[in-house]
């Protein structure tokens, strides 16, 4: 990684720090996009195919499968052949994956393109967050990680707006067709992006030594600690994932049952979440950066279990508005911080490999919060929902203070 002094810190960025950040941030929006979509799809295509909740939740949990598969086999093509090319790749298979939804007739075909949306959006993740951390010096990886979380955030309110002005006259297939949007943008940015002298020094001296692949995920178990850190983040990342994807999933829903809204209605209010998030993932992203990320999370993972409880409080629009930004600050306002993180703790080589395996397998078990999520909407209430995830926040929080090295890490 490259070593800024303070001074330097404080000067404009590089062409090549701008193009990456921009690319990052392109892609990151593109996918966030893709979520928003389905989760304003969901009711349409549980009317037309006339599935449960739990099949309807199904679809996001294949889409996690895949990130998993992706972030595997692309984790391990980046720290090889270079996150550039990799993350040009992992772009194109997203995206035509994403359109190809629009010829989708029947639910098995809607989830074989998922899958495949989901290894093209779990190669991207790592690669990106690679490229961030070793083109930034360590104090901005914080903000940086967040400011391409935010632009993703971005990619949501777009699919908001999108989705209320096109469901409702030409029907949810064509709300995917929108997934190329981003595709010539992002290729032309790539296309003029250098690989970061970390990576070329790493590749370098790894020329002659490649690594397999078992070596590489050998590394991220290396000793105990190493194998603890792994398990311990990996575990952490599932609880982020569950809360993301479920209540991103299915808060739609949830207030459309509970205020009686259509999809244009639902669209404001998943717009003030997203304002929430992105507000909390820049207060995120500057306490990681000056306090470290033992205070960062800390103090998200409490306020996150205390915030979900918002939604059964409010019993007005206006009321139901703010709840959804003070949960969306709250409880996805770390998730720019794991890729910054674990890009810190492990080394150059397999910083790829390690953002790909454990975000992704965090994604992969997470993901299933949807159809868990799902299966207590037709059987439970909201308040079972919100509860389960109170708790899974304050497991994370007791996970995250035993971690060694979140005590060690100082980022200034």
């Amino acid at each position: 990684m490259q070593q800024l002094t303070h001074a330097d810190s404080k000067q404009k960025m590089s062409v090549n720090q701008k193009r990456t950040l921009l690319s990052t941030a392109l892609g990151f929006a593109l996918e966030n996009m893709d979520v928003m979509f389905l989760s304003f799809s969901l009711s349409s295509i549980i009317a037309e195919f006339h599935i449960s909740g739990g099949q309807a939740g199904l679809i996001s949990s294949v889409t996690n499968l895949g990130m998993l598969l992706g972030g595997v086999v692309f984790g391990i093509i980046g720290d090889r052949i270079g996150r550039v090319k990799t993350f040009t790749y992992t772009i194109f298979i997203f995206a035509f994956a994403t359109a190809g939804i629009c010829f989708a007739q029947d639910l098995t075909l809607i989830y074989i393109l998922r899958f495949i949306a989901g290894i093209g959006a779990g190669g991207e993740y790592g690669v990106g967050i690679a490229l961030i951390s070793e083109n930034f010096n360590k104090n901005q990886v914080g903000r940086m990680s967040s400011i391409a979380a935010i632009s993703g955030q971005i990619g949501s309110v777009l699919a908001a707006i999108l989705a209320a002005i096109i469901i409702p006259t030409l029907g949810w297939n064509v709300l995917f067709a929108f997934g190329l949007l981003p595709i010539v943008q992002v290729f032309f940015i790539r296309r003029h992006l250098k690989e970061s002298d970390a990576f070329l020094q790493s590749q370098q001296q790894q020329k002659n030594k490649k690594l397999s692949i078992a070596k590489s995920f050998g590394l991220l178990f290396k000793d105990m600690k190493t194998a603890y850190q792994t398990v311990a983040l990996t575990f952490m990342v599932i609880v982020q994932i569950s809360g993301y994807f479920g209540l991103m999933n299915w808060l739609p829903s949830i207030v459309q049952k509970q205020q009686q809204l259509n999809v244009s209605g639902s669209s404001v209010w998943m717009i003030s979440t997203i304002i929430g998030m992105s507000l909390g993932m820049v207060t995120f992203g500057s306490i990681l950066d000056k306090l470290g990320p033992r205070k960062a999370f800390g103090l998200f993972l409490i306020a996150s279990a205390l915030s979900v409880y918002g939604i059964l409080l409010a019993k007005s629009a206006l009321a139901l508005i703010i709840a959804g930004a003070v949960i969306g600050f709250c409880s996805n306002g770390m998730f720019g911080g794991y890729g910054a993180v674990i890009s810190l703790l492990y080394p150059t080589e397999i910083r790829s490999t390690a953002n790909n395996v454990i975000v992704n397998v965090g994604r992969a078990i997470g993901g299933f919060s949807s159809v868990v999520i799902g299966l207590i909407m037709d059987h439970y209430s909201v308040f079972m929902v919100m509860a389960s995830l109170s708790v899974m926040y304050l497991l994370s929080f007791i996970v995250m203070l035993s971690i060694p090295s979140f005590k060690k890490l100082h980022l200034n």
